[in-house]
């Protein structure tokens, strides 16, 4: 007879499980990062399985909605496949937004599911092998060595071996479980990490209308008014709406979490940024669930906002919520180096770069506040940022990577992002053609590879 429930714990049976594959490397995660590094590792002859949770790639810039690089892209594949989205129609042309502080070049907009297909189709077309619905559960570790990943999917529990691991989870989650050493946002607490937020988009906006009006309004600081309607389909940025913001919560008693509202378009689309949940630890189940649920209460009060009180705005719809948590910022490892505030201001110069990025600093504050969105210099990302301490033929490539608190305010961007999936699928294909640990891969020829392919590696490079 049921004694109605189990105790605290549960000891699971050990099992045998079966092998699914046996590749070069794993890409982990097949969000902003993990395309870049299968794509490029598999181009260079090796066996690539790339593992992806949901059923499209693209993560944040496509599921998310977010769909703008925070910043120029200045070459190698990142700005092949954003010219490849031009050429298809779904990216316009970089601009200059107009900020507080600075103008910043930024890469337009993309069309989130014309990406969708390119980056599934440059996968396809270089050899890499997609696992979707597919969900990496725990890496495989021998004597500090991982040597693959169990995974789970509708066929139950399986693992895949493999040369060289890429965690391009966003989390660090495969680096954790094999005991690479992290620290959480700028500390050890969920709560010192920059806030979650959820996109949204919203159909029927009149953009000329809305153009017009924030033209002359006091109330957006930041922005990028295109002067023609090919422009505007692409191309209208606007950050602001402080004024506004403070008046409707007055008012309507109705309270929010952030201080201003960013609106872009495109594909003539109007997406919204405006949610923020702070102090949520995303591993707690309860917590994310409970962030997402607060998203969605924002998301109905803000749409309210911009009908009642934005010209342009009077006849739009919710047309779609992001069915993923846009979260900014968890785990980052404790690396071979660590990229700091002060490198990635001042510009320091590294030899071992494997990229040169120009993100701006994009800062929300894990307390609230507003948001700080700056250009800056273009800077370095070193290779060791890429190696975690005490785990080999593991790199860890995205916004996890080994930066502090401050030099994550760029790094954690899409361009940031690209570069490093990047350089780690070239790092661990060298790897295995030297048939080293990636720990010890020649630099010189990872960057000679990246060279070849046009992206700068160190911030004199960029034009």
């Amino acid at each position: 007879m049921l004694d109605g429930g189990l105790a605290d714990t549960y000891l699971e049976p050990e099992r045998e499980i079966a092998r699914l594959l046996d590749v070069d490397i794993v890409v982990v995660g097949g969000g902003t990062t993990g395309p870049f590094a299968a794509i490029s590792a598999a181009r260079q002859g090796k066996r690539v399985v790339l593992i992806e949770r949901f059923g499209s790639l693209g993560g944040n810039m496509t599921l998310g909605l977010n769909t703008k690089p925070s910043g120029a892209l200045v070459g190698g594949l990142p700005l092949e496949i954003w010219e490849l989205a031009r050429s298809a129609g779904g990216a316009g042309e970089d601009y200059m937004a107009l900020t507080k502080t600075s103008d910043v070049k930024i890469a337009s907009p993309c069309d989130p599911e014309t990406m969708k297909i390119l980056l599934t189709r440059l996968c396809v077309d270089s050899g890499v092998q997609i696992l979707f619905e597919t969900f990496v559960s725990r890496p495989i570790v021998e004597d500090g060595v991982i040597r693959g990943v169990v995974i789970e999917s509708k066929s139950g529990r399986q693992f895949i071996s493999t040369k060289v691991v890429i965690d391009c989870s966003a989390d660090a989650d495969m680096a954790a479980q094999a005991g690479a050493p992290f620290i959480m946002g700028a500390g050890d607490e969920a709560s010192t990490s920059q806030p979650v937020s959820m996109y949204f988009t919203m159909s029927r906006v009149d953009i000329n209308r809305l153009a017009e009006w924030a033209r002359d309004s006091d109330d957006i600081p930041a922005r990028a008014i295109p002067t023609t309607d090919e422009g505007l389909s692409y191309g209208l940025w606007l950050t602001g709406f402080n004024k506004t913001l403070k008046r409707f919560q007055e008012e309507t008693g109705i309270k929010l979490q952030r201080d201003n509202i960013t609106l872009k378009t495109a594909n003539g689309l109007m997406y919204v940024n405006a949610t923020r949940v702070m102090d949520v630890n995303i591993f707690a189940p309860e917590q994310f669930t409970a962030a997402v649920l607060e998203c969605y209460r924002q998301i109905e009060a803000v749409a309210r906002l911009l009908q009642e009180r934005i010209p342009g705005f009077e006849n739009a719809r919710i047309l779609q919520i992001a069915p993923v948590l846009g979260v900014r910022e968890t785990r980052h490892i404790q690396g071979e180096y660590t990229l700091t505030g002060p490198d990635v201001l001042g510009g320091k110069h590294f030899e071992d770069s494997i990229a040169a990025d120009a993100s701006a600093l994009d800062i929300h504050e894990p307390k609230g506040g507003d948001v700080d969105f700056q250009g800056l210099q273009p800077y370095e990302i070193p290779y060791g940022t890429l190696l975690p301490l005490h785990v080999e033929q593991l790199l860890v490539a995205g916004r996890c990577i080994s930066a502090d608190h401050d030099a994550h305010a760029r790094s954690r961007n899409m361009p940031a992002c690209m570069a490093t999936g990047q350089a780690a699928g070239i790092a661990a294909s060298v790897a295995i053609d030297e048939n080293v640990p990636v720990r010890r891969v020649p630099v010189t020829k990872v960057q000679e590879i990246l060279r070849g392919i046009g992206m700068p590696l160190h911030a004199g490079d960029v034009s």
